[in-house]
């Protein structure tokens, strides 16, 4: 069953790449595991027909890796979350790539943890586009000074962005959310190159992956498509 969710969120995307001009090449899938049974994970894991997985809290993905057992190698594991800086040491030890910079402050205690170890890791910064209080994010004015203070750690490697259309209906809405963070990203990084080369555009979710692939993302970060 799960492959065969896997092969009808693909087909979408390969429709929708198709819409607006682009190779489907350019497109992953990121599954997202909040609600995902063990064995669906460590099903893709073992088949290799996903690489990247993200999860939404630190804990949550200690608990799951350690129940892959050593399949967990086989997957790039991205934190999707919001992340506090007293949280930095245990997110650097269980992810390979943390997605959700929103602080310089937040930049600083990961740079420091990581040149104690002498090592390095990719980054997206999330981009704030909703007014609401609760997401999390940088605001739209505020990318490129963050962008500037990252590339100023040597631990950290800005690798792209994140972004999070607001609930809007109808789901077309989204659509001016989608093309503001690519126009941001191609600012900050320039065109998104093929899929798994230069920095990631990771934006759309189950609910709005086609319209997000339509207007650039790269990364798509698909949960209960996926998983119920």
């Amino acid at each position: 069953m799960i492959f065969e969710r896997l092969d009808a969120i693909r087909k979408r995307v390969e429709a929708a790449c198709s819409r607006s001009g682009r190779a489907a090449a350019g497109v992953e899938v990121l599954a997202v595991t909040k609600h995902a049974p063990v064995p669906a994970v460590l099903d893709l894991l073992k088949s290799g027909a996903v690489r990247h997985f993200g999860v939404n809290r630190i804990q949550d993905g200690a608990r799951l890796k350690e129940a892959l057992g050593e399949h967990v190698r086989s997957g790039c594991w991205r934190f999707i979350g919001h992340l506090q800086t007293n949280k930095a040491r245990l997110a650097l030890e269980t992810f390979d790539w943390i997605d959700s910079i929103d602080s310089i402050r937040l930049a600083e205690a990961l740079d420091k943890r990581l040149s104690q170890e002498g090592k390095r890791k990719k980054v997206l910064i999330q981009v704030k586009l909703s007014a609401r209080d609760t997401q999390s994010g940088v605001a739209p004015d505020e990318v490129d000074g963050l962008l500037e203070g990252l590339r100023r750690f040597g631990s950290l490697e800005p690798a792209g962005l994140m972004a999070i259309a607001p609930l809007v209906e109808p789901v077309s809405e989204t659509r001016p959310y989608f093309r503001k963070a690519r126009e941001i990203f191609e600012r900050c990084f320039g065109k998104p190159g093929p899929s798994g080369e230069g920095p990631s555009l990771s934006m759309g979710m189950s609910r709005d992956f086609e319209i997000a692939v339509e207007e650039g993302a790269t990364l798509i970060r698909i949960g209960t498509a996926l998983f119920q």
